[in-house]
């Protein structure tokens, strides 16, 4: 059998649609999967989380696994995505901090100095043996649905913990940057190592596929991503290269950088709601697959513009290598539910145009 052939056979035993358009194959509809699916609108998921904390419920094998199904049995959505958060791996190696409700993470004891790298140590199988079985029994339960796993990219994670917590200006993140890149390239080089470790532990438990998370990344000129940002976005996702698994990037405002993202090495860039997705292609190029980027707040529009505008996207969608389907940043928590199984609906019966 040639090389050729071989890639055929395994093209055609591919048969999800979202790990199909992730491949740059031909799906059998658009997938469809939304960012923050794993709870926030969810009635059921409230109940579940009523009285126990977000780090609690993250570290929860059973809540996790639940959580992570719930949006599947409702929306019938292509892919599951792993409840957790950014914060996540930080918490298991030691790392003091809290998601403080109404305002996020928040670090006790805030990075500034090299002598504080030693508590960034390696993530370990051990320190997250709750999470990686819950990865197992997902896999168990979704069947032919792919659960995806995620990390947060090291950027983000860093600023919260140079910043102490959430920050609108990034001022100390950007300081330490520019006045002390030995010291910043220490401390991303580090983030970059667990971020990379906790994707791998997910993948190697059964997740078929990953996505770095980059809430942060806008707030970056293009030549300071480049030179403080991107290469340790690339290492994180080559470490998992190996793994053969879609790995998909996705950045909150970086229109601006979306060139600069797929050449970090994800697989799928993800593009949020400021950017048409026709231009973010152009951006993009021809060699990755997209996945986006309808504007959340069109949940609360009426169906027909709601739906007006998805069609809008999967037929831009068509001219990538691949499309998945999403929104261009995670399920805001007022979101109708209902909204979301009718426009998964609505998703899967579209016929783009040709």
């Amino acid at each position: 059998m040639t090389n050729d052939a071989r890639a055929t056979e395994v093209d055609s035993a591919i048969t999800s649609p979202f790990l199909r358009a992730c491949r740059g194959l031909e799906p059998q509809h658009t997938p469809v999967w939304f960012m923050r699916q794993a709870g926030r609108s969810l009635p059921e998921y409230l109940r579940i989380r009523e009285g126990v904390p977000m780090l609690e419920s993250c570290f929860r094998t059973d809540m996790v696994v639940e959580i992570t199904m719930q949006p599947v049995r409702r929306h019938g959505v292509d892919a599951a995505i792993f409840f957790s958060d950014i914060v996540v791996p930080l918490k298991a190696i030691g790392v003091d901090l809290d998601i403080v409700a109404g305002t996020g993470p928040v670090v006790a004891d805030p990075i500034r100095s090299v002598e504080q790298l030693s508590a960034l140590r390696d993530l370990e199988p051990d320190d997250v043996t709750p999470i990686t079985d819950a990865v197992r029994a997902l896999v168990g339960e979704l069947g032919d649905t792919p659960l995806i796993g995620f990390a947060g990219a090291p950027f983000t994670l860093a600023s919260y913990l140079v910043e102490g917590g959430p920050s609108r200006d990034h001022r100390r993140t950007k300081a330490l940057m520019y006045g002390d890149p030995d010291l910043w390239h220490a401390l991303l080089g580090r983030i970059a190592a667990i971020a990379a470790q906790f994707l791998r532990l997910q993948v190697e438990a059964g997740a078929s596929a990953v996505q770095l998370f980059d809430s942060w990344a806008g707030t970056l000129s293009p030549a300071d991503y480049d030179t403080y940002v991107r290469p340790h976005s690339a290492a994180v996702l080559e470490a998992v290269a190996d793994l053969d698994v879609p790995r998909i990037h996705f950045g909150v405002d970086t229109g601006e950088l979306l060139s600069r993202m797929g050449e970090a090495g994800a697989d799928v860039i993800g593009v949020d709601w400021r950017v048409p997705l026709a231009d973010a292609i152009d951006r993009i190029g021809p060699d990755r697959a997209v996945q986006g980027n309808l504007d959340p707040t069109l949940l609360f529009a009426p169906t027909e513009l709601l739906h007006a505008r998805a069609a809008e996207i999967i037929d831009a969608g068509r001219a990538a290598k691949g499309h998945v389907f999403n929104l261009g940043h995670g399920v805001l928590p007022a979101t109708d539910a209902d909204a979301l199984t009718r426009l998964v609906e609505f998703v899967h019966a579209y016929e783009p145009e040709r």
